[in-house]
């Protein structure tokens, strides 16, 4: 924290957010392509998978902001919270808000799902997942199916979160994007209850043993299993 600015995310969010936005595009590209590139969208799905293992373990162990007790509330705080959007008078949160918060359960959630189906499809050409010999064909080519409709499902949502983006960046004045290229927030831009504020101080030595300590179980999961 610096002057009136206040770091809400830390270097394993932002790296987190980014990775997914990167690794998710990519997946949708190389989905498109087929063929050869179909070996990099199943590393990709890994890679989601790993990530997805990290942000959790991150929300409980990370940093304060990160932590999944700071932003997720109560149903009737988030109904509050949309009914003072309805009326234009939400609340400003340092860090994810109500529904910010479900959202960014919802997303890994469904990024699970995602990327879980696809261990146990397969193309019925050249390409299958790493676990196609635990179902039979016929359950392998079901799950396909519902691998291919998540992701409309997931485009749905990541349009969704754009324009949410774009609602509190440029209606709101609330610098969401630059909030997670530098992890500052001003401290300004909340006025919600004091709770939203929290010390997050801890040295980089200890944050980055932890994060890769953290990173290193994920990845470790994700390869235990798809060895299985």
């Amino acid at each position: 924290m610096s002057g009136n600015h206040i770091r809400v995310w830390d270097i394993f969010v932002r790296l987190f957010h980014w990775l997914l936005v990167a690794v998710i595009s990519f997946a949708w590209w190389t989905a498109e392509q087929g063929g050869d590139w179909m070996e990099w969208h199943k590393r990709c799905g890994y890679t989601v998978l790993g990530l997805v293992i990290f942000r959790v373990l991150w929300g409980f162990a990370g940093t304060a902001y990160a932590r999944f007790s700071h932003f997720i509330y109560s149903p009737k705080a988030t109904f509050a919270y949309l009914a003072a959007i309805l009326k234009g008078r939400e609340p400003l949160y340092l860090s994810h808000n109500p529904l910010g918060g479900w959202a960014v359960v919802v997303l890994l959630l469904w990024c699970t799902l995602q990327a879980g189906t696809g261990l146990f499809a397969n193309d019925d050409i050249l390409t299958e997942g790493p676990l196609v010999h635990l179902v039979g064909y016929d359950l392998s080519i079901e799950i396909t199916r519902w691998h291919k409709l998540l992701f409309d499902g997931l485009l749905i949502i990541v349009a969704v979160h754009i324009a949410a983006v774009l609602y509190h960046q440029l209606l709101r004045k609330e610098p969401l994007l630059q909030g997670m290229l530098t992890g500052n927030k001003a401290a300004g831009h909340s006025h919600n209850q004091a709770a939203d504020r929290v010390s997050v101080a801890v040295s980089a030595g200890w944050l980055w043993l932890k994060g890769l300590a953290l990173a290193a179980i994920a990845a470790a999961s994700v390869w235990g299993l798809i060895s299985l």
